[in-house]
């Protein structure tokens, strides 16, 4: 039985820039970044070190090469912020695009795009 989600990948075309954005406009961390020389790299990020979940950033070309028949589609990801009004001044003050935000029967939510207009969304959600 699967009892927690442990990474998420997110194929990306400019690894260095995905980066940037995650830890400049988002404030993530960079866990790992990884290379096994053979051109293959990877970069562990979470919105902090003890994160149980993280986002791995994999270079969208090099996996297209080794796994053709892979869907490289960004996935669909919903965050959660205890201070969504908070977070969404924070983005749009940083040049980040930002959705409207919108009221929801389960809260208020908004979109924002990365570096490659990659749209995500994020709730208020009090733990």
């Amino acid at each position: 039985m699967i009892n927690k989600v442990g990474q998420l990948m997110l194929y990306v075309n400019n690894q260095d820039e995905a980066v940037r954005f995650w830890r400049e406009k988002v404030g993530f961390q960079v866990i790992t970044d990884e290379n096994n020389g053979q051109g293959m790299r990877w970069i562990e990020i979470a919105p902090t070190m003890e994160a149980e979940t993280r986002i791995v950033l994999h270079d969208k070309s090099v996996i297209a090469k080794m796994e053709p028949e892979l869907n490289l589609d960004t996935p669909s990801l919903m965050f959660f912020t205890d201070n969504l009004e908070k977070l969404y001044k924070d983005l749009s003050s940083k040049g980040v695009t930002v959705g409207e935000m919108v009221n929801m029967p389960s809260g208020k939510v908004f979109n924002f795009a990365d570096s490659e207009e990659n749209y995500f969304a994020v709730m208020e959600k009090n733990e």
